[in-house]
């Protein structure tokens, strides 16, 4: 794609190594929506530049075509990028339009593991967001226990997530989430930097908790 002055002048300054994910939000709020330079500085294949682009795409343009296509771009990164973007996309713009809302809601058997955990991330993010009265509690956590151990590890943290959302914010599914974590064994033995709450979900849903009561 034909980049303009203007998206290569962006894409310098974007790339340089002390630019940070406050940084983006600043340029996005002066660019406001964009989605033709959006476009052109996802092209450039840059991790940083392409948090951008997601900043400043028009929703109305994210056909599932289109996201298919951001799908199979963002898993050309290394892990941890891919997840970073994954979730950047979820969380500004996939999130933010009925639509999309319901393409999520449509992942949970999607042959892309990426947008499998975009639609648990996004349950868990319902509940954190204050919207715990979901009815399809009782699905979740049925399809944790079947098949959290199946899953691929971009997807297991996700779907641990959610239960550590529902174990936290629904105490009526404590015990049972709290079991899915002594079950599995999954993330028990996880190093954890200081201050920050363990994944595994006897000691997530503790933590979490506690913050709640204090």
């Amino acid at each position: 794609m034909k980049r303009s002055p203007t998206a290569k002048k962006i894409h310098t300054q974007v790339s340089q190594e002390t630019t940070k994910l406050g940084d983006l939000r600043k340029i996005a709020k002066e660019i406001k929506k964009d989605h033709d330079l959006a476009l052109q500085l996802w092209s450039t294949g840059s991790f940083m530049s392409r948090q951008l682009a997601i900043l400043i795409m028009d929703k109305k343009e994210l056909s599932p075509e289109v996201i298919n296509q951001l799908d199979k771009d963002i898993s050309s990164h290394d892990y941890n990028d891919r997840l970073q973007l994954i979730d950047w996309l979820m969380a500004n713009q996939l999130s933010k339009d009925k639509k999309t809302i319901a393409l999520m809601e449509s992942w949970e058997g999607s042959t892309s593991s990426l947008q499998r955990r975009v639609f648990w991330y996004y349950q868990a993010r319902l509940r954190w967001m204050g919207k715990t009265n979901q009815t399809n509690t009782e699905y979740l956590l049925d399809a944790i226990e079947q098949n959290l151990l199946k899953e691929a590890p971009e997807v297991q943290w996700a779907m641990n997530y959610t239960a550590g959302q529902i174990g936290k914010w629904q105490e009526a599914y404590r015990e049972r989430c709290i079991s899915i974590g002594i079950n599995t064994g999954l993330y028990k033995d996880e190093v954890v930097a200081k201050n920050c709450t363990p994944s595994y979900l006897p000691e997530f849903i503790r933590i979490e908790v506690g913050k709640l009561d204090g």
